[in-house]
Parts: C-alpha cells; sequence; structure tokens
C-alpha cells in the first residue's frame, strides 16, 4: 500500500518520530503506526494532517510522487 510505504518515508525524511508525528497530527502513535504498517487507512481529514506535517501534499503521500 503506498500510503503506508511513503508515510513512513515522508516521516524519516523530515527526521520526526511516530510519536512526534502523532503529536502534530493529533492522533496516537498507535494510529500512525497501524497507518504505516497497512493496518488502517487514514481518513481524509488525517491525511490532510498527515501531509501538512510533512510539508507535502495528499496526492504526493498517496502516490509517492
Amino acid at each position: 500500500m503506498k500510503i503506508a510505504e511513503n508515510l513512513k518515508k515522508f516521516r524519516k525524511q523530515q527526521g520526526l518520530s511516530q510519536k512526534e508525528l502523532a503529536q502534530a497530527v493529533g492522533v496516537t502513535q498507535t494510529m500512525i503506526a497501524h497507518i504505516e504498517n497497512g493496518v488502517k487507512i487514514p481518513s481524509l481529514a488525517v491525511s490532510l494532517e498527515l501531509a501538512e506535517a510533512l510539508n507535502t501534499t495528499v496526492d504526493k503521500l498517496c502516490k509517492g510522487i
């Protein structure tokens, strides 16, 4: 799943831990781990927050462009 791979890639590029990203987005660290492991798919609202926190777009987060 692209978003799982890309979330981890973008998070590491920004030098953020799962906990730091979770705090920036307003979700739990467990939720970030579940998304990165392909267990959960984030809602549109969470996807927008993730993209903003990672200085990217939802499109790039989903497609990895």
